[in-house]
């Protein structure tokens, strides 16, 4: 019998819990979403679209600070969806283990996504920043 304070953190990498806006690069499309939780070995964010498990993902955003441990810099990583949305949740909560990453020079543009909602991750919504 296990309870939830004897839980073994298996964690490789310190999380940070930061909201910050993230493309989505898949088969060819992009869609928007927006970050919950960060490492620097992945990423937990909620998109308006599914991913399958394994599928893999270019995400392009700014790296907090906080994770960098000097300034908030552009990043493009490529990584693979560990966990999926759960179609009962009607939430999609999506995993993604970072293969590689790369710094984006100053000019390059990342998410140019706002979230609209704050609301709840269920029903928050994004769109196009204003140019």
């Amino acid at each position: 019998m296990s309870t939830d304070s004897n839980r073994l953190e298996r964690r490789g990498s310190q999380r940070f819990e930061v909201h910050v806006p993230l493309a989505i690069h898949f088969e060819g499309r992009t869609v928007p979403g927006f970050t919950q939780a960060l490492s620097g070995r992945g990423v937990f964010f909620y998109a308006e679209t599914t991913l399958p498990e394994g599928a893999v993902v270019e995400l392009t955003f700014t790296m907090p600070s906080e994770v960098t441990l000097a300034e908030s810099m552009p990043v493009r990583c490529r990584g693979r969806v560990l966990r999926a949305p759960l179609p009962q949740t009607g939430r999609n909560g999506i995993a993604v283990q970072f293969d590689a990453y790369e710094y984006l020079p100053g000019g390059e543009p990342t998410a140019q996504f706002v979230r609209v909602s704050a609301s709840s991750a269920a029903g928050a919504t994004s769109g196009l920043a204003p140019s």
